[in-house]
């Protein structure tokens, strides 16, 4: 007697005498179509956006566009302070603030200067590396007499120096600058900044003065007692307003009203 267990026909070992081939049919049948509808059921809400919204929207933003542009407030924003003048360049360029107060202009010169020059050691915030580079941030010889932090600046420092009541013996290289408006914006810069409020402008004529005092002594770097004994005074030269209304290019004192120009 033939085993129950095995197939009936040996040819297709997956039919079974037991299974009910209409049922099984109508099993897969059924299984199908409930996967299908939930493939459109996750897919519901994804179907392409018609032609028709798109070029509806488009229509929308153009028109608004120009309704915002010919009178509308949306975009009628003045990045610049009360008290600028504005210029216009000519053949359709931007218009940009190119006169204003001589310690706006030096200071925003000063700090380009100042991030590619002193960063490094000064750090961002004027406060040093904690370490070995001192703190500008309440330094009294970043507040005090100018031409004693020219020559730090021209020549570098050797030696130790008392900074805020503390030693620090690391040298300073001098970082590079010799051009007298550059001397003169970072200095104005690291007065007035992280803290320190001193309010005036070292100016390129004070600046022209230092680098002919750095001419006159021996080259090299400068000590603590050399700065207390030679340099502890101001600068030569004509102080200005630094409320002085000045071209941001050339720091050449203009005319505040637009009439004079």
């Amino acid at each position: 007697m033939a085993d129950s267990n095995q197939p009936a026909d040996p040819k297709r070992p997956d039919l079974e005498e037991s299974t009910n081939v209409a049922e099984a049919h109508a099993s897969l049948i059924e299984t199908g179509a409930a996967q299908a509808r939930e493939k459109r059921i996750q897919e519901s809400g994804m179907e392409p956006v018609s032609l028709w919204v798109i070029l509806a929207s488009a229509v929308v933003l153009l028109v608004g566009g120009g309704v915002l542009a010919a009178g509308g407030k949306l975009f009628d924003y003045d990045p610049q302070p009360e008290g600028y003048i504005r210029a216009d360049f000519d053949e359709g360029g931007d218009k940009v603030a190119v006169i204003g107060p001589i310690l706006d202009a030096m200071m925003k010169r000063g700090k380009k200067i100042y991030t590619a020059k002193c960063n490094g050691c000064h750090q961002s915030t004027g406060e040093g590396d904690g370490s070995q580079f001192p703190p500008l941030a309440g330094s009294e010889w970043a507040q005090g007499n100018t031409e004693r932090l020219a020559m730090i600046i021209l020549n570098g420092l050797k030696g130790p120096i008392t900074v805020k009541g503390r030693a620090w013996k690391q040298d300073m290289s001098p970082p590079g600058i010799v051009d007298r408006t550059e001397l003169a914006a970072v200095m104005t810069y690291v007065r007035n900044s992280f803290g320190n409020s001193i309010g005036d402008v070292v100016t390129p004529a004070q600046a022209a003065s230092a680098l002919e005092i750095m001419k006159t002594r021996t080259p090299g770097q400068v000590t603590a007692a050399e700065l207390n004994a030679n340099h502890d005074k101001m600068l030569e030269g004509e102080a200005m307003d630094p409320a002085t209304i000045v071209d941001f290019e050339t720091l050449e004192p203009v005319s505040a009203d637009p009439a004079e120009k």
